[in-house]
């Protein structure tokens, strides 16, 4: 108990020190005052470039709007810069794009990727086929140079041919299977027709299927391929339209699911099948990380920016692409410097997210450096359901139950 009498009855001998404590508490809190902070060296000012290969498309014909523009991906790097920046103002860095877009004159990837990082650039970001994936990786992982795949779903580059200096922003094709299984689950349609493409891409859409459909208890029931050529591009009836009826009948499924990869013909099945049933898979009801159909979570806000930016409508490659500037931004702010030594290893921290519109932040998985992230399932005019579906459950995070998991994973970073 506080006693005044002897507070009072200290000797003399001890009250300088109670006074020198004092000044010191004192002289304390005015270095900690905000006018002390205010004389504290300002951050050093950081700029950052990222680089962006790419393969522009040729022009869409005029009749078909479906068709990837020529800036596919361009334009979403350019939205991503814009708002690194805007928030860099605040935090005195800055951001810069140089591009690249490969074609006749210059075809090569790899050169490409040594010209930016002889410049200096650390951050690449590839809207490119696996193997060119695989190629500018190999090319540059003595650099220090942290290589963004924003356009390859293969998942060999997840698995046996995975790279330690490469991550992921483009889902796998089993992220993209696995959630329209989910959906299947959800609405006990259990029985699969898959319609396989000619293409090796098609067949690894359906391989990766058939792993979905294993993981979540469904069964193929029928699987043909499509021996019928390019009906969808063909933008007109044939000889062929009977037959492809036919093909479809006899057959017990609930849904039919086409791999057509490359659009020549999967939007051709849907209203012919001989029995009324529902098509998704590549085209009509599809798995996807982006479609112009999606409004919630503040997303109709950056629908509304990139139109304003890009004068179209944004793609899911638009959308890849930003979300890996985005990540390089959201890196550098959070750690206050741009060496890929120190945001490398951050990407798959734990303390890593990245807001991207949808509803949850997002993170890279550190087994295979893939980003998780939840995957829409769309038709073409509407949002009908997202995954992971609810109730479907995981130890770490639901999203882990998109894509191949740390149990089943065959990659081993060297």
């Amino acid at each position: 108990m506080h006693d005044p009498a002897h507070e009072m009855a200290l000797p003399r001998a001890t009250r300088p020190d109670f006074l020198r404590s004092t000044i010191a508490a004192g002289a304390f809190l005015v270095l900690a005052s905000p006018v002390a902070r205010a004389q504290q060296p300002a951050p050093q000012p950081i700029d950052t470039h990222v680089g962006l290969i790419y393969r522009p498309q040729p022009a869409p014909s005029s009749y078909d709007a479906e068709a990837a523009p020529e800036d596919e991906g361009l334009a979403g790097a350019k939205m991503g810069i814009a708002d690194n920046n805007t928030t860099g103002r605040f935090t005195k860095q800055t951001f810069a794009l140089d591009e690249i877009a490969l074609g006749d004159e210059r075809p090569d990837a790899v050169a490409a990727a040594k010209d930016l990082v002889a410049k200096g650039l650390r951050y690449l970001v590839l809207a490119l086929p696996a193997d060119s994936v695989l190629a500018v990786a190999d090319a540059v992982k003595d650099t220090g140079a942290v290589v963004f795949n924003a356009g390859a779903s293969d998942d060999r580059l997840r698995g046996t041919d995975c790279r330690a200096n490469v991550f992921h922003v483009a889902p796998s094709r089993a992220m993209l299977t696995d959630a329209l299984a989910q959906y299947l689950t959800v609405m006990r349609w259990r029985k699969i027709f898959l319609i396989v493409g000619p293409t090796d891409a098609d067949k690894a859409y359906a391989d990766a299927l058939r792993n979905s459909a294993r993981k979540f208890a469904l069964k193929v029931t029928a699987e043909k391929p499509w021996t019928f050529g390019p009906l969808a591009k063909a933008r007109g009836d044939t000889p062929t339209r009977a037959e492809a009826m036919v093909f479809t009948r006899g057959l017990d499924y609930d849904m039919a699911i086409v791999a057509d990869e490359e659009g020549d013909w999967g939007d051709y099945v849907s209203y012919r099948t001989f029995d009324p049933r529902p098509v998704g898979g590549t085209q009509a009801l599809t798995p996807t990380t982006w479609s112009p159909v999606l409004e919630t979570w503040g997303a109709a806000q950056a629908q509304n920016r990139f139109r304003r930016l890009a004068s179209r409508l944004m793609r899911p490659l638009d959308y890849q692409v930003w979300a890996a500037v985005r990540t390089v931004g959201d890196a550098v702010t959070a750690k206050k410097t741009n060496d890929p030594a120190v945001l490398a290893p951050y990407l798959v921290d734990p303390a890593f997210n990245l807001p991207a519109y949808k509803g949850v932040s997002l993170s890279f998985r550190p087994w295979d450096h893939q980003l998780r992230q939840p995957i829409i399932v769309v038709q073409p005019k509407a949002l009908v359901s997202v995954a992971p579906e609810q109730g479907f459950l995981h130890q770490r995070t639901p999203l882990d139950t998109l894509g191949v998991d740390l149990p089943e994973t065959t990659c081993k970073f060297q």
